[in-house]
């Protein structure tokens, strides 16, 4: 099977072109605007030909051993789907896989402009030369993507925060690691300047329905997503995720000390998506589960 190099106008998205050659549907998937997605995926043998794709996807595998054959033309790639290992497949590419078994998968979907933002803010040289991978080894990559769909905190404000930060952390890594391109040069550039700081603090500490993506927080700083994200972490010693994540927790320490509210309410005054996802939050940050907080605190 050939590579088949379509205008980028008629590629099928890698969503769509995956939920037709994996025949089901993915148990969970969360798109960012203008930025891709993030899709976990349990699918069964495969044998089709993978059409090209307006999306690079990077997926790695959290489970599961299964061996992975891609062809094209007369080249033929080998691999092994399991943790810490890595696929690859560029946007535009074309070839027919082969998998005897059941697959557990986790995949990143980057358009190009993507690629090219990243490595435009992070003075990389520029996008290399694209590489395809079949079950690559690459612990690191693979520990970054299967975070990003397994560290969700149920507020939607939080884990799009979350996602974006990673995205552009997996992308760094990807351009160094499989693109040909040299890894950025990080000098220490200091902090956001105090109203920087002041500024994106209060931002974060608005309501869940406030506009807390990097590109807002960067836009008022007036500086790069990649240049905002290292220069608030060296003000606060916190990424912008994990310092939301803390001062919704904290919030909910103060409802739970000082109101009656049911731990219901609280959960959905903090914006979490159900009680269960508060308390998920709640006890992977504390250790106890909100009602055993209350009941300590009073």
């Amino acid at each position: 099977m050939q590579n088949r190099n379509l205008p980028s106008g008629e590629r099928r998205s890698a969503d769509a072109e995956m939920a037709r050659v994996l025949r089901t549907a993915p148990i969970r998937i969360a798109s960012e605007p203008f930025g891709g997605a993030i899709a976990h995926w349990k699918h069964g043998a495969l044998h089709d030909v993978v059409e090209p794709m307006a999306d690079h996807v990077i997926m790695t595998y959290p489970t599961g051993t299964q061996r992975l054959e891609r062809r094209s033309g007369r080249s033929v790639a080998i691999g092994t789907a399991r943790s810490g290992m890595v696929t690859i497949i560029p946007a535009g590419s074309s070839a027919r896989w082969d998998i005897p078994g059941a697959v557990d998968v986790v995949q990143l979907y980057l358009p190009h402009r993507t690629l090219e933002r990243v490595a435009a803010e992070a003075e990389m040289a520029g996008v290399g030369d694209r590489l395809e991978r079949t079950g690559h080894p690459d612990l690191i990559t693979s520990r970054l993507l299967t975070s990003a769909v397994d560290a969700m905190d149920g507020i939607a404000a939080l884990d799009a925060l979350f996602r974006q930060q990673m995205t552009d952390l997996l992308v760094t890594r990807v351009l160094a690691a499989h693109a040909g391109t040299p890894a950025p040069f990080q000098p220490t550039l200091g902090g956001l300047s105090p109203m920087a700081l002041r500024r994106a603090v209060e931002r974060l500490r608005s309501d869940v329905e406030a506009d807390v993506s990097l590109a807002a927080l960067a836009s008022e700083a007036g500086l790069s997503r990649f240049h905002f994200c290292r220069a608030f972490k060296e003000s606060t010693g916190l990424s912008p995720h994990a310092w939301l994540r803390q001062h919704r927790i904290e919030q909910a320490m103060n409802m739970l000390r000082d109101t009656d509210e049911s731990i219901v309410s609280i959960a959905a005054a903090l914006g979490y998506s159900s009680q269960t996802a508060f308390a998920a939050a709640f006890r992977k940050m504390t250790g106890e589960t909100p009602r055993d907080w209350r009941r300590r605190m009073r």
